[in-house]
């Protein structure tokens, strides 16, 4: 799978807003988006040029691709089962990314990004249901707990963990942070979405 390898927050410039990939340093002010929010390139200071509606959507899809960290085949086939299900095909687009194992750990504060959250779940340190998964994209469901292994807990980064506040859970969540256990209690709606996606957009875009 392709693998972005340069600086972060080049994307954000280019999407015009803060995507929060990497985690507490998008919140300072020394995020270097807050000292340079123009996009990459040779074009002068603050110039954006006139976009087509095609190009409006084509910027909402990689900016949604870029905030859950998925290639393009991946978030075509997320589409493709949306569209496949009942209910209104953006809001099930979203509901499958939400569902995915890398950003559920990172809702429940587990990883401080979506990145490090895959990283997570890469290194074998979380369970679901009792058995150890590796795969980023893994797709939760209503009852499934996810919990960092038992022999993973005495990690420098996990007993750090604990003496954190206790996120602010989605309410399709719980979390206990002593146990270092969650639990998915619901499917996510629409309305527990914080992050800024125009997903009807994308859906006209892939239904041309």
């Amino acid at each position: 799978m392709a693998v972005y390898r340069d600086a972060k927050c080049k994307l954000c410039r280019r999407e015009g807003g803060k995507l929060f990939l990497k985690g507490d340093k998008c919140y300072m002010e020394k995020c270097p988006f807050n000292k340079r929010p123009t996009p990459p390139g040779k074009a002068p200071s603050g110039m954006r040029k006139k976009v087509s509606e095609y190009g409006l959507q084509l910027r909402e899809k990689q900016k949604t691709k870029r905030i859950y960290g998925v290639q393009e085949g991946q978030f075509r086939h997320y589409y493709e089962i949306a569209e496949r299900k009942k209910g209104i095909t953006g809001e099930n687009m979203l509901s499958l990314l939400e569902r995915r194992l890398d950003n559920v750990v990172f809702r429940m504060g587990i990883g401080a990004s979506r990145t490090q959250a895959r990283q997570l779940v890469n290194h074998a340190h979380l369970s679901v249901n009792g058995r150890t998964v590796t795969v980023p994209s893994y797709i939760v469901k209503v009852g499934d707990v996810i919990a960092v292994k038992e022999n993973r807990k005495g990690n420098k980064f996990f007993t750090a963990l604990k003496e954190m506040k206790a996120p602010n859970l989605p309410k399709w969540l719980e979390f206990d942070l002593e146990k270092l256990e969650g639990k998915v209690i619901a499917l996510p709606t629409r309305e527990d979405i914080d992050s800024q996606i125009a997903e009807h957009m994308i859906v006209e875009l892939y239904s041309k």
